[in-house]
């Protein structure tokens, strides 16, 4: 029994991929707890062990290779390349009920970002976020719900067409800029895709997905070179709902960085991506006001001739 547990979470982590979405959409559902069939490779090590089983420990280490090979690399501590230009960046999603958007601003400020990015962006709380980051971040431009701070001028800035057409009301939670970073323009994309829903009949992430596949579509016709999408996403990078847009992009070589619920973070739908340059590290920041935590990532930019 244990070496068949065995290999079937080694199978689940190898072919993911081969879990139909047909049916509740439950092959996304399982990629976004992917990370955490670890636990479950760890708990039947202990049981082999205790078995004293030399046959289930044989198929237990299937499933431990099999997760060390898709996630271990995200346990390293984060690499720098000395000299290589880089953006640090903040991606939060403040949450439209928080009760101290003042003391969130100043711990996003307090992380000494280049660029921070926010969803859920709402009067009165918004002239609060404008007011806080001024001093540091004297460049900004919010669309609709969502917002982009920078200590870098920006230019081009408006709203980015995101928005499934089953959403009749009025709904902007997208926008582009361009970042004039000191090694360059860089586009950067802010988005705040619909939410998914769990319940008995599976994961209902229809207008996600849709919305996913217009921001896709929209960085495979960016003209620039570099791009950055920050943004919550309502999806981890393995969730093949989001692979529109995260075949065009690089994505976390480091931290694991899970960003909900605040409380207990299960998984990182929170997200900084990047074309033409390196994610390097994720991380979560301390909780906010916020059911989201902050993450911070430093992107490596590539190099000028």
């Amino acid at each position: 029994m244990l070496a068949t547990c065995a290999v079937l979470t080694a199978a689940l982590l190898l072919f993911h991929r081969a879990v139909p979405n047909s049916v509740g959409r439950l092959g996304s559902l399982l990629e976004v707890f992917l990370p955490w069939l670890g636990l479950v490779a760890l708990v039947l090590l202990g049981l082999a062990l205790l078995r004293r089983s030399a046959t289930a420990l044989l198929a237990v280490l299937l499933p431990v290779a099999a997760w060390t090979h898709h996630f271990g690399g995200l346990l390293l501590p984060g690499g720098t390349e000395g000299g290589a230009p880089a953006l640090l960046v903040v991606q939060h999603n403040v949450m439209d009920e928080n009760p101290d958007p003042a003391g969130t601003a100043r711990a996003l400020a307090d992380a000494g970002s280049d660029l921070i990015a926010l969803q859920e962006l709402v009067p009165p709380a918004l002239a609060v976020y404008e007011r806080t980051l001024a001093a540091h971040y004297p460049h900004h431009t919010v669309q609709g719900t969502v917002g982009l701070w920078s200590k870098h001028p920006l230019t081009d800035a408006g709203p980015l067409d995101i928005k499934p057409r089953g959403i009749t009301e009025p709904w902007n939670r997208g926008l582009r800029a361009v970042v004039h970073a000191p090694h360059g323009e860089v586009a950067a994309y802010v988005a705040h895709l619909p939410s998914v829903r769990v319940g008995a009949s599976g994961l209902a992430s229809s207008w996600r997905d849709e919305s996913a596949g217009l921001l896709g579509r929209a960085v495979a016709g960016e003209p620039l070179r570099t791009v950055i999408v920050l943004g919550d996403l309502n999806g981890t990078v393995d969730d093949r709902g989001l692979a529109p847009l995260t075949s065009r992009m690089n994505v976390a070589e480091r931290g694991f960085a899970f960003s909900y619920p605040a409380g207990f973070p299960v998984a990182r739908i929170d997200q900084v991506m990047a074309r033409s340059a390196t994610v390097d590290h994720m991380t979560a920041l301390p909780a906010t006001g916020s059911d989201h935590l902050p993450v911070v990532a430093r992107i490596t930019l590539p190099q000028v001739p």
